[in-house]
């Protein structure tokens, strides 16, 4: 399943961590089918995105455009959910800030994206709580814990 992971950065990236965490999220959630690409980026390109597409001069971490928001749009009986951007260098930088290993915090963005394109969001308290549970459920239920290794 790692055929929908994009990295277009110079970075040596284990998605090992990242495959099993939207496989199971996928299957968690009963989302039969689904369809989605995961794009590594560079701050440069999150935050040209982040420009031309939200409107904000910024990097950010993660920038997701959900599909079906737009249409429900199916491809040979697949469930096409839409794309997640993922800046490595902020992964990195918050990894470190966080105190935990970087392939963890590459699977909370993953997950909080992949959420994203299946209409969680966080704009208020309630929808962020419930967002924020299923993101830490996932992870734990993964093995992923939040102090994996200090860095």
């Amino acid at each position: 399943m790692e055929d929908y992971i994009f990295n277009t950065t110079d970075n040596k990236i284990d998605f090992t961590d990242v495959n099993k965490l939207c496989m199971y999220a996928c299957e968690k959630l009963d989302i039969k089918n689904p369809l989605f690409n995961i794009i590594i980026v560079d701050n440069d390109k999150i935050h040209e995105i982040n420009k031309q597409y939200r409107n904000k001069d910024s990097v950010t971490d993660v920038i997701s455009f959900a599909f079906e928001e737009a249409d429900n749009i199916k491809y040979d009986n697949m469930r096409f959910l839409g794309e997640i951007y993922i800046s490595y260098e902020k992964c990195v930088e918050q990894a470190k800030e966080y105190g935990h290993s970087t392939e963890r915090e590459l699977g909370y963005l993953s997950i909080h994206g992949l959420l994203h394109l299946l209409g969680y969001d966080h704009m208020n308290e309630e929808d962020k709580k419930i967002m924020r549970t299923l993101e830490e459920e996932i992870l734990n239920e993964c093995g992923i814990k939040r102090w994996k290794k200090k860095y």
